[in-house]
């Protein structure tokens, strides 16, 4: 599965990864609102990385 990936992907995911991870310490830590913002990045991290994978098979064809 991780075969399919490219560069781009791999760092879009592990960027998702560690913003996740980053969160959940600060929510732990009892930083709520900044555990909250910096959760908010994860799905924006991964609906740019679904864009740039539209934005290449729409090239592709």
């Amino acid at each position: 599965m991780f075969n399919k990936l490219t560069l781009a992907d791999k760092l879009l995911l592990a960027a998702a990864f560690l913003s996740l991870i980053f969160a959940e310490l600060l929510w732990f830590r009892g930083e709520g609102d900044g555990a909250i913002f910096v959760g908010l990045w994860v799905p924006s991290i991964l609906g740019f990385g679904i864009y740039l994978k539209l934005l290449k098979l729409n090239k592709n064809d």
